[in-house]
């Protein structure tokens, strides 16, 4: 199981401010939102996430997309899909935000030295894979090959454009972004994400793969990765559910055994796989 962070004593909001408001595409923002001295958060490591609360209309969880490296800011990146991260998503500079975490299992990054890596995101999925890019990057030297996938349903629905311009021009790092639907001026890949995996070199006997992005894309890329030899205990997942208390009370965001707030987000492949392809769970 991957590692989970003690949630104890994190029911209490801090009150942070917002310093800006990025329009990533249409209808998905990133916000940041810097700690100053006095307010003291638990680092977050990649892969966990934050409870966010907008006053007056709720709260909900939204993984972390900023950089683990950077300690002193969050950035949150919000789809607005429903009251609360609708409310969250129109936050504007200055703006008061509720936070509670940072909560949930990490990415295996550390585990994964001397391995090579794929990152494997759909749609808004690269916004929790962006902070274990970071700390990979960051880190390069402690890594085989390390490979990101990206797909999308458009081009203008992707995210994080100059960071995925800055990754290309990276030596050490393969990037290959494909969508679903192209437009006359799109260069790069089209299709799913499976289709594309030949074209990143890395050794499947020796690689750990993350994953994140619908259920189904998940399930069908790992699937594909067993098929070429990639073992399923080396595949991690990032799943989402309904989350209310983020401790493991509530029982929300129950999923067959676990849940997902307190022994997820984050789960090894061959430990979900079956409940995976239930409907309703």
């Amino acid at each position: 199981m991957p590692e989970t962070a003690n949630s104890s004593g994190l029911m209490t909001p801090t009150f942070l401010r917002v310093a800006r408001n990025v329009r990533e595409s249409a209808d998905v923002v990133s916000i940041e939102l810097p700690l100053g001295p006095e307010q003291r958060m638990t680092p977050f490591r990649p892969g966990q996430f934050n409870m966010l609360y907008a006053f007056g209309v709720g709260e909900v969880p939204v993984s972390m997309s900023g950089d683990p490296g950077e300690p002193d800011r969050l950035m949150h990146t919000i789809r607005a899909v429903g009251p609360v991260s609708t409310a969250l998503a129109a936050l504007k500079r200055n703006d008061t935000v509720g936070v509670r975490g940072p909560f949930g299992s990490v990415w295996p990054v550390d585990d994964a030295a001397g391995c090579d890596v794929l990152v494997i995101a759909g749609g808004l999925g690269l916004a929790p894979l962006r902070p274990a890019l970071y700390q990979i990057m960051r880190q390069r030297e402690r890594y085989g090959r390390v490979g990101l996938i990206y797909g999308s349903r458009h081009p203008h629905d992707l995210l994080f454009h100059g960071e995925l311009d800055a990754w290309r021009r990276m030596p050490d790092l393969q990037v290959r972004v494909t969508v679903d639907h192209a437009t006359r001026d799109w260069i790069g890949d089209v299709g799913v994400v499976t289709k594309v995996l030949s074209k990143i070199r890395h050794d499947p006997l020796d690689t750990v793969a993350l994953l994140c992005g619908p259920e189904i894309m998940m399930r069908l890329t790992a699937l594909a990765l067993q098929d070429i030899g990639v073992a399923p205990e080396r595949m991690f997942v990032s799943l989402e559910r309904n989350m209310k208390c983020a401790v493991g009370s509530c029982g929300h965001c129950q999923f067959g055994p676990h849940f997902i707030c307190r022994d997820g987000p984050v789960f090894r492949f061959d430990r979900v796989r079956d409940l995976m392809t239930l409907r309703e769970i």
